[in-house]
């Protein structure tokens, strides 16, 4: 049920799946690459051990907290438009 009381058309449905769609690849794809950002330089470089355990841990740590932000940011701003040609329960 949508907020006036009646059933989403199918084309709604499909909007709701694609924008859902969209935040998850989008929100996975920055968690990716802000992971290699921090992460990165302690895979591919011999660093000191200290420092390069920090750089895993703040990576595993900053990613998830990206990918949840960007997650919720988009299903945000995906608004409904107002349909005033369609009755309402007031109608």
């Amino acid at each position: 049920m949508d907020a006036h009381g009646g059933r989403r058309s199918q084309a709604e449905r499909d909007a709701v799946t694609v924008e859902i769609g969209y935040a998850l690849v989008s929100a996975a794809f920055a968690a990716a690459v802000l992971f290699g950002a921090v992460a990165g330089p302690a895979l591919l470089f011999d660093l000191p051990h200290l420092l390069s355990t920090v750089l895993l841990r703040l990576g595993l740590v900053v990613a998830p907290l990206v990918f949840t932000a960007r997650v919720v940011s988009v299903l945000l701003r995906f608004r409904w438009p107002a349909q005033p040609d369609r009755p309402g329960p007031d109608s």
